[in-house]
């Protein structure tokens, strides 16, 4: 699909998610281009046309060729017509970045490079946007904390460059802005340099934080919480390296409980909740083993465990495409394949802006 080369378009044309981008409209207003298939055609070609883009070297430029392809997949799932006659596609760069997870591992796209596509298109809007929100800052930090901000200026400012609309020069200078803003904090190619895990921890659940601030690490146990598709190995994981902690398992309160995996699981949740409580007040490592497969779903855990002033570990397990639903078949608590995809049509792989550390174990 990507190459060195660049992008093999006859291949890219016939596949599904581009036809969707092809019927899928953009409002006129500032997409001139039509569609979105043709506004993405644009992006790679503004892209592929900066200096500084032929500057890279590879992978960077196969990460970035990808994330221009794909930075609007998410569009066709989110565009909606509004009362006024305008067409919107709000949220529609987070639901890009799991259709882009999802395209990337069934092609068997390495981990890392995946990533980073994924991460650049999660966040391509926030560049133009950033010195808008209430903290600049801290959207700079937050942004850099899982993506490098020179890459993601270049896509940003290719994705302004690849429409046709009026005022597009204008629009390019928040986007330098926030280049600027990141070289400033020292985030331009790399993370935030905080001063210990914990006040990383501590800053992105603090609004108004100062990050150079270092945290008293005065933490009374640790928390450590699986992430993964069904059938990728966090049992596994488990009995290899944390058996010997306390466990809680929505598995085995689905079972308690008589609650299927494709029924509501708030009262799973709430039960699982309710026996972390047990731990937590006893000051008492344990394993909480789950998919946790959003960033939702894994803060109410994690949040729960530091109020509790507890070190949060996320342990993500990952197996390629053909060994997932094989392993999953093979469980004794197999999830119904129809869930599996819902699963990974809404698959967010968790990051340091959530815990303390977090282990990769593909």
């Amino acid at each position: 699909m990507v190459a060195e080369s660049g992008i093999d378009w006859k291949l890219v044309e016939v596949m599904p998610w581009w036809k969707a981008m092809m019927s899928c409209p953009q409002d006129p207003k500032h997409h001139g281009e039509g569609d979105v298939a043709r506004h993405t055609h644009l992006v790679v070609a503004a892209l592929q046309a900066d200096p500084r883009f032929a500057d890279l070297e590879e992978p960077a430029r196969r990460i970035l060729r990808l994330a221009a392809l794909l930075h609007d997949c998410g569009k066709p799932a989110t565009t909606r017509y509004e009362e006024n006659g305008r067409i919107s596609s709000n949220g529609h760069a987070r639901v890009g970045a799991s259709i882009a997870r999802r395209l990337l591992w069934e092609r068997g796209v390495d981990f890392a490079e995946r990533e980073a596509v994924c991460a650049l298109v999660r966040w391509h809007m926030r560049p133009g946007y950033c010195l808008d929100s209430d903290d600049p800052e801290r959207t700079a930090i937050t942004i850099a904390q899982s993506t490098r901000c020179d890459w993601l200026t270049l896509l940003a400012e290719a994705d302004t460059r690849g429409r046709i609309a009026p005022g597009t020069d204008d629009a390019l200078v928040p986007v330098g802005l926030f280049g600027e803003l990141c070289k400033e904090l020292g985030v331009w190619d790399a993370p935030y340099a905080f001063s210990n895990s914990h006040s990383r921890f501590v800053y992105f659940r603090t609004p108004g934080r100062d990050p150079r601030y270092a945290a008293y690490d005065d933490l009374k146990g640790t928390l450590t919480l699986m992430s993964g598709l069904p059938g990728a190995g966090k049992d596994t994981y488990i009995q290899q390296n944390l058996v010997h902690l306390p466990i809680i398992s929505l598995d085995v309160l689905r079972k308690e409980l008589g609650i299927a995996p494709s029924d509501p699981q708030e009262a799973v949740a709430m039960a699982a909740m309710e026996r972390a409580r047990v731990f937590l007040r006893k000051k008492q490592d344990f394993v909480w083993n789950a998919t946790n497969l959003r960033h939702e779903l894994r803060a109410r855990p994690l949040g729960l465990a530091a109020d509790y002033g507890f070190r949060v570990k996320i342990v993500y397990r990952e197996v390629p495409h053909t060994q997932l639903f094989t392993q999953n078949r093979n469980r004794a608590t197999a999830v119904p394949e129809s869930v599996l995809n819902k699963y990974l049509d809404r698959w967010e792989v968790p990051t340091e802006i959530e815990a303390h550390t977090v282990t990769y174990v593909l």
